[in-house]
């Protein structure tokens, strides 16, 4: 491959991709509203990358190195990806097996509606803290409480808002999440000092997010008796043989997440051990989906089985409420997801490559004068990469090592940088449709981006709270002189390590 010397971009350069990006996604929203995602979005995020790529043919850049970046910049999102598709088998085939009707009839007779938004959030907490991952926690307890909001006549999106704020909470505070540890990498900070410091921002931020969530609870018009659906548990018990025995399929997950083992083959082996529950279980539900007559039985349970995998689960009751219900999950339901995650991350590749990115950066870092300018840069960094790159963990990533000297420069201890990190980078990936979180969340929760954006209160809240402390001056730490004048360390790699 041909190694160019491109020109250094302007910023006008910069700007112009983000500026028709921005224009376009609003005209796609204005067109088509929530079908947006379903295309028109995948479009503008092609066309924006096309734009920066011109951008970059003119400042020299070769053919050949943006094609390289896309490559890379896509295979980045490949193991999301493959995680994307086996939450969706797991989801058909745990609706198959009873599973998740399972989770609904407990959640049901356990939660009320004056409380459940709180109670949510906090269940979704401590699953997260213990294990690690919020795309477990959501493509497994979310999937289950969205369910049971439907039968209780809860709201979608405050529901989807109160899984990921709990979620995202134990994500960001566990030592066995994968940002928690990325970022103090990316910054130059120990592991549990760093978790230590987030203590201040995250604390309040939660709190903040469970009063605001338990208010909403007690203005709450939820019947508690499903009124769409009749006698939801009835209705569940009546079409699967229900039983506590059908969630050791969750609880394998989620001992194999809490024992570090990759998310991918963690949630194929959940989906493989909800289908072979249907079959043992569900033997006539399994049959019915299979839906061919001329199948001998052990082959219309393969089938059926099969089918779920990767069609997911279609429920014919004659209720429509509970149809709509049922019928989710299946490799093929995360295709359009897919196809966003791979445009985004294309676009971000570009920018990156071109250098348009950095170029940016580069502008915000001769804007921040104070120390709280630089922490309140951070953030916005942090979020913009998010926008641009659509990957929380090039976010934390790029944002840490582009940071990283100037608060050393500055005499910043660098937990304060891998503290901005988190505040922003993992707090608002999931607020943005193409962002690999976002889109996942949306496709795994069955509710859009933008309708649980303003409900997801931990996730806004917690950048606010970190500009406050900021500008205020409390618990920014400094470095020692000695070591505010040693070289800094080595930077984290550019590589983010698989998602877990």
């Amino acid at each position: 491959m041909r190694q160019s010397s491109p020109r250094d971009p302007s910023l006008p350069q910069a700007l112009a991709p983000l500026l028709f990006l921005a224009v376009a996604l609003g005209l796609a929203v204005y067109l088509y509203a929530d079908d947006s995602s379903y295309g028109a979005n995948q479009i503008s995020l092609l066309l924006a990358a096309g734009i920066a790529a011109i951008i970059g043919l003119r400042n020299g850049l070769a053919w050949d190195e943006i094609q390289d970046a896309l490559v890379q910049g896509v295979a980045i999102a490949v193991v999301p990806i493959f995680i994307l598709l086996a939450v969706g088998a797991l989801i058909g085939t745990w609706v198959l097996s009873g599973t998740v009707p399972m989770m609904i009839v407990y959640g049901m007779k356990l939660l009320h509606p004056a409380y459940f938004y709180p109670a949510t959030c906090l269940i979704c907490a401590i699953v997260a803290l213990t294990i690690g991952s919020s795309w477990t926690v959501a493509g497994t307890l979310g999937v289950a409480l969205i369910g049971v909001a439907q039968g209780l006549d809860m709201s979608l999106p405050i529901t989807a808002g109160a899984i990921i704020s709990g979620a995202y909470f134990g994500d960001k505070m566990s030592p066995l999440s994968d940002t928690t540890n990325i970022a103090p990498a990316a910054a130059g900070s120990e592991l549990f000092a760093h978790i230590r410091h987030m203590v201040w921002t995250t604390g309040p931020s939660i709190a903040i997010a469970l009063v605001l969530f338990a208010l909403i609870g007690l203005g709450s018009r939820g019947t508690g008796e499903g009124a769409a659906f009749g006698d939801l548990p009835a209705l569940l018990e009546a079409r699967f043989a229900l039983g506590w025995h059908l969630l050791l399929p969750m609880l394998v997950v989620l001992v194999l997440a809490m024992r570090r083992f990759p998310a991918f083959p963690t949630i194929m082996i959940g989906a493989l051990l909800g289908a072979m529950f249907a079959v043992v279980f569900q033997p006539d539900v399994v049959v019915a989906l299979a839906g061919d007559e001329a199948l001998s039985r052990p082959m219309a349970l393969l089938s059926g089985a099969w089918t779920a995998l990767f069609s997911g689960y279609q429920a014919e009751t004659g209720n429509a409420a509970l149809d709509d219900l049922l019928s989710r999950g299946g490799m093929s339901s995360m295709l359009n997801t897919v196809w966003l995650i791979v445009c985004a991350m294309g676009f971000g590749a570009v920018m990156e490559r071109t250098g348009l990115l950095e170029r940016m950066i580069r502008s915000v870092l001769k804007a921040a004068r104070s120390t709280g300018s630089l922490i309140a840069s951070t953030l916005a960094t942090a979020f913009g990469a998010n926008v641009v790159t659509a990957d929380q963990y090039m976010s934390i990533v790029l944002t840490g090592r582009l940071f990283q000297p100037e608060y050393r420069r500055r005499g910043l201890d660098p937990v304060n940088l891998s503290r901005a990190l988190e505040d922003a980078g993992t707090m608002t990936s999931p607020l943005i449709p193409w962002n690999t979180c976002g889109a996942y969340m949306a496709a795994t929760l069955g509710v859009a981006t933008l309708d649980y954006l303003p409900y997801a209160f931990f996730n806004l809240v917690s950048p606010l709270v970190a500009v406050a402390l900021a500008y205020a001056g409390f618990k920014i730490l400094r470095l020692p002189a000695a070591d505010a004048t040693a070289p800094p360390p080595q930077h984290a790699p550019d590589a983010p390590a698989p998602r877990g």
